[in-house]
């Protein structure tokens, strides 16, 4: 059972690691390294750290605001205006995509984890059975005379113009044995179920007792990545061309700023990274202390995540350098493998139907953050006053009501625009698949609508505008969950008594929402939601508002 005060979650270390943890990940390590390749090295951080201070912040800020306010998870808090709880249900429907990739990409993991427990590993080398004439590694075709096949090697790379690491042959070729098409599903590769189930076992050990054992778990998951980071990175600068990735890495191409791609990039990173309008930051800071100072903790976590981001760039710039290196080519020629910069080369997700739905769920969560028209916004900021014990700063007021709604709102056009047919390397999906991924991307987004229409069609009133006020007016319980902090306009005006003396209908109505948030309680009790990169949180809501 979910309580408050002194006893809400943990103390505000577990909460850091805990926020630190759901934020940092994949989206530091992988996709920002591989952003800024592409995107002109030091001149894409830029943008990267303009759209972090007038969007990031201030959205991890409000959602953190938002799940402490109300002691709610990514339900429960859309009391404020219940017309729009469909964006929870979006934000549920987004989660349940990111915990089963991610998951696998933790399978992968757990894969060469186990594969690296040799001597020698499978892939470095060129002369595996998989291995195809294209290949050229560092290790060479002659484990005999490492030296000889260290020179022959490069002399060959030199000469051939089609060529492929020994990593990506091994990924293609014998981890995951690729078939020709995404409708051939070849054989089930079982040590990659087995990994598969190992990695689902180890998420649900760290829940099994909810945050109880997951707030135990953050002191290793938050922390371990930076250990290992710090390992690659002095690995990586001591490897031969090292300086040379590095210095790619920080020379801005400032031509780059110009395009509006990179800034696109930039900003789609912020939300990547950070994990916002996810619901796991709102549920994670409902588990917080009501006066918990939530303000500054969203700019440590802000800060730490983006300084991860920028760390784990030298370190993955250090390790293409010293591939640019043994390559003998440009680092910005051909010194990075194919597929993206990261561990191993993984593969992205060809469908970004997560990352749609988190646009357009940000972009409401700005629209009016307490859903009673113009005077919403001065309500909520009243109500950051009375958590905090001082009012939001001006910046954060209007980049809440007037930058960060324009911003996602380029963000979401320039998704739209820039969309091009799904590929992978040379091949291109076949249009069957493309209408599953969009079928995938809609099945978060239609929640939003369809609860509307529910919702108004449940309302009092006599007229659509009647029914759809009532729709968006907040629910009497909306406020903080404790009595003694609900003070001001969320002050008691009568004893509970007085519900039987309401009118009939009233009081029918009153057994509705009952019911409604007794299934609530059951559809967030033991809710897994996965963080932005990987990391994995429970947020048990049995009680909304006791």
């Amino acid at each position: 059972m979910k309580t408050h005060g002194e006893g809400t979650g943990a103390t505000r270390l577990k909460f850091v690691l805990t926020s630190v943890g759901y934020a940092v990940g994949l989206g530091n390590v992988w996709r920002f390294p591989y952003l800024c390749y592409r995107n002109g090295g030091g001149a894409f951080m830029l943008p990267y750290f303009i759209m972090l201070v007038f969007c990031g912040i201030p959205l991890f800020f409000l959602e953190l605001s938002f799940g402490q306010f109300a002691s709610q998870g990514c339900l429960g808090v859309w009391k404020i205006s219940p017309m729009f709880k469909g964006v929870g249900y979006g934000m549920m429907v987004v989660s349940t995509y990111i915990g089963i990739y991610y998951n696998v990409v933790i399978c992968i993991a757990f894969y060469y984890f186990f594969m690296s427990m040799t001597n020698l590993l499978p892939w470095t080398y060129c002369n595996n059975p998989w291995n195809t004439p294209d290949c050229s590694g560092v290790v060479g075709n002659s484990l005999a005379n490492v030296t000889t096949s260290l020179v022959a090697g490069v002399s060959e790379v030199v000469n051939r113009t089609k060529r492929t690491s020994p990593s990506e042959e091994y990924w293609k070729h014998y981890v995951l044995n690729i078939s020709d098409d995404i409708g051939n599903f070849g054989e089930v590769r079982l040590p990659i179920l087995g990994c598969l189930a190992v990695s689902w076992l180890v998420v649900f050990l760290c829940l099994i007792r909810g945050v109880k054992s997951s707030g135990k778990v953050v002191y290793f998951t938050a922390t371990f990545p930076y250990v290992v980071l710090t390992i690659l990175f002095i690995r990586g600068i001591t490897l031969d061309g090292a300086i040379n990735g590095i210095k790619y890495y920080l020379t801005p191409q400032w031509e780059k700023v110009l395009d509006a791609k990179v800034w696109g990039d930039a900003a789609s990173q912020i939300f990547y990274s950070l994990g916002c309008a996810w619901g796991g930051l709102i549920t994670m800071a409902s588990y917080n202390k009501f006066h918990n100072n939530c303000f500054r903790d969203s700019i440590i976590i802000s800060i730490t995540n983006c300084a991860t981001s920028v760390y784990a760039g030298f370190v993955i710039f250090s390790i293409l350098g010293f591939m640019a290196h043994n390559l003998n080519v440009p680092v910005s020629g051909g010194g990075r493998p194919r597929s993206r910069p990261g561990l191993c080369g993984l593969p992205r997700s060809p469908y970004s139907s997560p990352h749609l739905a988190t646009l357009v769920t940000a972009l409401l969560l700005y629209a009016d953050p307490s859903g009673t028209g113009d005077s919403g916004h001065r309500n909520y900021f009243r109500d950051v006053e009375m958590m905090l014990g001082f009012p939001p700063p001006l910046f954060f007021k209007v980049c809440w009501r007037f930058i960060s709604p324009i911003i996602i709102s380029f963000i979401l056009i320039f998704t739209v625009i820039q969309y091009k047919p799904i590929t992978y390397n040379d091949y291109v999906y076949p249009r069957w698949s493309l209408a599953i991924g969009f079928a995938m991307a809609l099945s978060s987004v239609v929640c939003i609508p369809i609860y509307a229409l529910y919702k108004i069609s449940r309302s009092p009133g006599a007229t659509f505008r009647e029914r759809l006020k009532n729709a968006c007016k907040s629910h009497p319980k909306w406020g903080p969950a404790l009595r003694e902090h609900r003070t001001g306009r969320y002050a008691p005006m009568a004893s509970e008594d007085t519900v039987e003396a309401r009118p009939f209908k009233e009081k029918e109505e009153l057994k509705e929402e009952l019911k409604e948030e007794e299934k609530e309680r059951k559809d967030e009790i033991s809710l897994t939601i996965q963080g932005s990169n990987g990391s994995t949180n429970t947020h048990n809501n049995p009680n909304p508002s006791a």
